[in-house]
């Protein structure tokens, strides 16, 4: 007679294996297909949307949508150069304001720890509003029509603050911070030298977060930014959307509005927008993904 095989505890088996390959398989299915249907429809001509609305297989494609992008290419790539600016030096400046911040508050020698929680807890239940912030960031600051209008109020979170302190809290001994004072090292250096290299996965989530913020961030351009030549390109993207959706309000109304309109491939505009917007973050994200899988994993019990 056959014996069973015995499976460690840690094994998984077969049949369990089989099904969370298929469970996963599925759950990406679910992830790839909606975008995969955007970029087919991006390629769908108005005409096919009209007829069939919007399907895997349309009538006829069309290059249209994108002709129209490229009719505004050299402003389109102005508001990109200005995103990828803002997310580049916001993503170093929040890194680099929040890592300090959380990593006094991680420290329980630190005198003021309590006060400076207070500060990053305070923000998370109230906030000034946005006539009080807009005041603070315009005519106090004077940072109105800026790029620093687009950079500093984003750069600091108090939610990045305490996940980054209990990553610390976590990752980084007392018996290490207090053999490198032994050894001589001052703050400064223990901070870069051995807390930083550290706590690269809580680093990296942080940066990852703070580049997502920067690079979606829309509504500040909105309140601070007049110049055209400093919108980025979330907003340059939305101000596009706005004049499709009001030339098709308008239509009817004139003979130039619905020449305009028809000239406008507008359903395929919007995923156009989507696919801009989205693409370069999803090339970003796999640099990202080792410092998860290390995340993890630290801390986790070795045999």
């Amino acid at each position: 007679m056959k014996k069973k095989r015995a499976y460690n505890y840690l094994e998984i088996k077969p049949a369990t294996n089989v099904f969370f390959n298929i469970l996963f398989i599925f759950l990406s299915l679910l992830a790839i297909i909606p975008f995969i249907f955007v970029i087919i429809i991006s390629f769908t001509s108005d005409e096919s949307i009209q007829k069939i609305g919007y399907s895997f297989f349309p009538t006829k494609f069309s290059l249209s949508a994108y002709q129209y992008m490229l009719t505004n290419g050299s402003a389109i790539m102005k508001s990109f150069s200005v995103s990828v600016f803002i997310t580049i030096v916001g993503t170093i400046v929040g890194l680099v304001v929040t890592a300090m911040y959380a990593y006094v508050l991680s420290r329980k020698t630190y005198p003021y720890r309590k006060f400076f929680t207070m500060a990053a807890v305070i923000p998370m239940l109230f906030t000034g509003g946005m006539v009080a912030t807009y005041l603070v960031v315009v005519k106090f600051c004077g940072m109105g029509d800026s790029l620093n209008a687009l950079i500093w109020p984003a750069a600091i979170s108090s939610l990045n603050i305490f996940i980054l302190k209990s990553f610390f809290i976590t990752s980084v001994p007392d018996a290490l911070i207090e053999s490198a004072k032994i050894d001589g090292a001052g703050e400064w250096k223990i901070f870069f030298s051995i807390v930083i290299p550290i706590s690269t996965p809580g680093i990296a989530t942080i940066a990852l977060f703070l580049t997502l913020g920067y690079w979606n961030n829309w509504f500040n351009a909105m309140l601070y930014i007049n110049n055209q030549d400093l919108v980025p390109l979330q907003y340059f993207l939305i101000k596009i959307e706005n004049n499709i959706n009001a030339l098709q309000q308008l239509s009817g109304q004139s003979a130039a509005v619905m020449k305009a309109l028809r000239e406008t491939p507008s359903s395929a505009i919007q995923m156009v927008v989507v696919i801009i917007s989205v693409l370069p973050i999803a090339c970003t994200y796999p640099f990202f993904q080792r410092y998860f899988v290390g995340g993890l994993s630290l801390g986790a019990v070795k045999e």
